[in-house]
């Protein structure tokens, strides 16, 4: 029996069609890696082909890792001598031998992001560009885009005609290239644009390189750019040879460069081109396949492909909504833990995928308080996120100023100008007088030698000190508020708009919403909320440490992350509109947008081999505000027969019931959790004169609504009762705090 009988007959068409353009167009599990491998096997196998003449380009080195070592199980002898390689590490190839041709030396550097950034800056300095107008990583995001089009900095002055700000990044975009050329250096895009005009300019390396790669592959080509599309096709004109394959409907990259088209657009850069379907997938069952095909039917910028599958029909999809952000994370973290209970699953046959890093806090934190193990895939543990840990530095200085990491982490952040220099000479003080690095600060005027750091130093310690002032009488929202505003640290990251900055400013408005979350948990058990209580709380949700990497894990990762791979039990969180898809592309005028979001959704929903639980809250806190979202409009496009729905969905406004803060077990929990750590030293409640009911009596409470009074016990602070109500249980509380109403 042949290697090749394995395949289904899509497959084996694809691997014998070895002349001219093919376009294999792989829906979600089709077993897209296993065609290409096959299909490297059969041109040294059956056509006799040199590995030499054979070029496979992926988009991760470690894809290319695994597509080679597949080869060499199927071939064996003579694999070693193909190029399996990304898109980069192929012209870094190309350019080490040829570059001079362009006026470079053969040893040029290779700029990293930081390298980029250090040169940008000086580009700056000597433009004189001010960076709080024109951020450096703005401008870096925007040239970057450029070089992903294949525009110099001629062409982006020509594309900016009138636009002042336009003009600009192209002078700077000019320069930063100049900087470039002296030091002898290129970006990251830089090595695809440099070989492209490589080609361009020098017929006889193109030749070289078209007669050695008479075979071209290319795996994931929906999220190929401009540049890489251009430097793929020049080398594939001579013999056509060329196989790319991809899947438009997962096709989610455009914020990095990806160029749709590219995929869509083949036949008419190639108009002998082959196209072949691989739509049997081998990962989902045909319920789960369903629901994707009907979602994604809705696109209109797409080639069209239906999925389907020999396993079986499966469990339906299951659709369940909550009042709240917290009731979702705790339901999706108690059905895995049940799950695991029952012996249905381990651990890492569940991943839990949402559309902003943001999301992660609350299943996070439900993971922590139940005990399993968990693991961010792509991305940081959510407490350990720099604007994070920034924010929090500032809270812990201002709760305790002998914090030395708190305070030496937030003393030039923002920039104030107190470089390393300084801050090492104010070190040593501290370290001589045996006083912590703050109160060092604060008498900076005994320190020698700091020079004109002195002031900067000063205003640091006022502006530490005002906040101090106002920590008593603002609550631990309005006090993080004010840090926020104060420092200018969302405002910088608005002025920096780039993808990455904008995912920032949602963590940021997470932590907010988490510290009104603390306020109300801590109200409605009728305790003090204090800085140090939310930053003792913080401290015992962050411990993440202690979770053993060898251990069975939950994965929490964004849609993004989630490409490629696949899970038994996918819960995709957030299914609201606003959330997902995103408010900006719903408000949108691009209607591209939108489509990419619902591609997103595909690829969240082929996650899933067994069952697919979609998610989504009623209402959900926003940077400290509560938003009322309908389901989203991608749950609404899966037929009601697919999916099985065990609490009804309101896609009216809801009204906020009086209990909704107690009704959820979230609390419950929090009061079960908190109950001695967070016992303020200083507790104090005035005692209840005397209670106007008793055992047995019909009460109102404001939070938790109405009860019977079950029990009264007098302590020695105060009474505590015992209320079963209708709606949030038993709850006992001290009568001071509870100001229970007789009905």
């Amino acid at each position: 029996m042949s290697i090749y009988d394995t395949l289904n007959k899509e497959q084996r068409e694809a691997v014998y069609h070895t002349e001219g353009p093919l376009l294999i167009l792989a829906g979600a599990g089709s077993g897209k890696t296993r065609v290409l491998t096959h299909r490297i096997a059969y041109l040294m196998d059956e056509k006799g082909v040199n590995p030499w003449n054979i070029l496979a380009i992926t988009f991760t080195n470690k894809a290319a890792q695994e597509m080679r070592e597949r080869v060499d199980k199927l071939v064996g002898f003579g694999s070693e001598s193909i190029w399996v390689s990304t898109f980069h590490s192929a012209c870094v190839r190309i350019l080490r031998r040829h570059i001079d041709n362009l006026g470079y030396d053969t040893n040029f550097t290779i700029y990293d992001t930081d390298d980029q950034k250090s040169l940008m800056k000086d580009v700056c300095r000597k433009m004189n560009i001010d960076t709080k107008i024109y951020k450096e990583r703005s401008l870096l995001a925007q040239i970057s885009h450029a070089k992903d089009e294949l525009l110099t900095p001629d062409d982006m002055e020509m594309k900016a005609a009138g636009d002042y700000n336009m003009k600009k990044v192209a002078s700077v975009y000019r320069e930063y290239q100049a900087a470039l050329r002296k030091n002898n250096a290129l970006d990251f895009d830089d090595l695809i644009v440099k070989t492209v005009e490589l080609f361009e300019k020098c017929g006889a390396v193109l030749e070289y390189y078209q007669e050695r790669f008479k075979y071209i592959m290319v795996d994931e080509y929906q999220d190929t750019n401009t540049a890489q599309f251009k430097f793929v096709s020049i080398l594939a004109s001579r013999y056509e040879n060329l196989c790319v394959v991809g899947d438009d409907d997962q096709s989610i990259y455009k914020f990095r460069g990806a160029n749709i088209g590219n995929i869509l657009g083949f036949e008419q850069v190639f108009p002998e081109a082959k196209v072949i379907r691989l739509e049997q997938n081998y990962r989902s069952t045909q319920n789960i396949l369903n629901a994707a095909n009907e979602v994604i039917a809705n696109n209109t910028e797409r080639k069209p492909k239906t999925l389907w599958t020999e396993n079986p029909e499966g469990e339906k999809i299951h659709f369940r909504q909550f009042m709240n952000g917290f009731e979702e994370a705790e339901y999706v973290v108690g059905d895995i833990a049940s799950r695991r209970r029952e012996g249905r699953c381990s651990y890492r046959d569940c991943a839990i995928l949402y559309r902003t890093n943001a999301q992660s806090r609350l299943f996070e934190e439900k993971c922590l308080l139940a005990n399993i193990p968990y693991k961010i895939v792509g991305g940081v543990n959510f407490y350990a996120r720099k604007e994070i840990k920034d924010l929090l530095s500032y809270m812990k200085t201002i709760d305790n100023a002998s914090d030395d990491l708190a305070v030496r982490r937030i003393l030039n952040v923002p920039k104030r100008g107190i470089g390393a220099t300084t801050v090492g000479r104010v070190q040593e003080y501290a370290d001589h007088m045996q006083i912590s690095l703050y109160d060092a600060l604060r008498v900076s005027e005994e320190i020698p030698s700091l020079g004109r750091a002195q002031s900067k130093i000063d205003g640091f310690v006022t502006f530490i000190q005002s906040l101090k002032s106002k920590a008593a009488a603002y609550t631990v929202e309005e006090l993080l508020e004010e840090i926020i505003d104060l420092t200018g640290y969302v405002d910088e990251l608005k002025e920096e708009d780039t993808e990455e900055s904008r995912a920032r400013i949602e963590n940021i408005d997470e932590l907010i919403s988490k510290t009104v979350s603390y306020q109300e948990a801590m109200a409605a058990e009728g305790r003090e909320a204090t800085l140090s209580g939310f930053l003792e709380e913080i401290a015992l949700v962050a411990d993440i440490d202690s979770v053993d990497p060898d251990q069975d894990y939950v994965l929490l990762m964004t849609l993004h992350s989630a490409k490629g791979l696949e899970f038994p039990y996918v819960y995709l969180a957030g299914m609201e509109d606003g959330m997902f898809p995103s408010s900006m592309c719903i408000f949108s005028a691009d209607l591209s947008d939108m489509e990419e979001e619902r591609r997103l959704c595909y690829v969240g929903i082929t996650r899933a081999m067994k069952e697919l639980t979609l998610t989504s809250a009623q209402q959900r806190m926003v940077r400290g505000e509560t938003q009322y979202n309908r389901v989203s409009r991608f749950v609404r496009e899966i037929p009601r027969e697919l999916v099985e729905l065990g609490h009804t969905i309101q896609e009216h406004k809801p009204k906020m019931p009086e209990t909704t803060s107690a009704k959820s077990s979230y609390m419950q929990m929090k009061m079960a959790f908190q109950a001695k750590a967070f016992q303020p030293k200083s507790f104090q409640v005035k005692k209840a004169d005397s209670l106007d009911y008793g055992v047995g009596d019909t009460v109102r409470h404001v939070k938790f609504g109405v009860g019977i009074v079950k029990d009264i016990v007098e302590g020695g602070r105060d009474y505590e009762v015992t209320v079963d109500f209708d709606r949030a249980g038993t709850k006992k509380m001290f009568a001071g705090f509870a100001k229970l109403k007789k009905i």
